[in-house]
């Protein structure tokens, strides 16, 4: 059977928005909101400023859809692991220790530097606003899915303060705090919801 050597319009499509949203992650890491220009996304995806814009109308869209293919990736990474995790009560304690790496680190990084654009930029607000809230549902989901919870109830309550603790503590990182004072908290919290489960 030959091998196909062209590629359609459709996978080139996809391969596009890829480099665009990897690049725009990348420069919302190393450059921060403020300094990441289109110009520049387009360049580090080695694309035109005319197919970031056939593919993303606006900054503020290409920025939100960047998120939410960065959380996609790290989602689909968390929901391979359930089978790996310990059973019995230190399960609890190791999602949370999940949920602690999979909020830290590039997704935090992209994510701080949007949510602080957005409460001046209206329109990177309208944009983000969605994806947050897809990102704590697709969460929520995971939770439950490790769990075995079928229902929302005190476990989405522990779920969402979880997800706000390691927010609050991936910023902490960013701005240099004490690691041996994060892993205190996040100790003591696992203790908090495990004494609740």
């Amino acid at each position: 059977m030959p091998t196909r050597s062209h590629r359609t319009q459709r996978e080139r499509s996809d391969a596009t928005r890829e480099l665009l949203l990897d690049a725009t992650i990348t420069c919302l890491v190393e450059l921060g909101y403020a300094n990441t220009t289109l110009q520049e996304i387009c360049v580090r995806a080695g694309v035109s400023r005319g197919a970031q814009q056939h593919h993303f109308g606006s900054k503020a869209d290409l920025m939100a859809r960047a998120l939410e293919h960065l959380f996609g990736r790290l989602a689909d990474e968390i929901s391979e692991v359930p089978g790996g995790l310990p059973s019995g009560p230190d399960r609890v304690a190791a999602l949370i220790d999940l949920l602690w790496r999979s909020y830290s680190g590039t997704l935090s990084t992209a994510a701080v530097e949007l949510w602080v654009a957005a409460r001046t930029d209206p329109e990177l607000r309208a944009a983000l606003l969605p994806v947050d809230r897809t990102l704590g549902h697709t969460t929520l989901q995971l939770y439950r899915d490790v769990t075995g919870t079928e229902s929302a109830g005190d476990d989405d309550t522990m779920v969402l303060l979880t997800v706000n603790l390691t927010r609050g503590l991936a910023l902490d990182a960013m701005i240099g705090g004490d690691p041996a004072r994060r892993e205190r908290l996040l100790s003591a919290w696992k203790a908090i919801v495990a004494e609740a489960t």
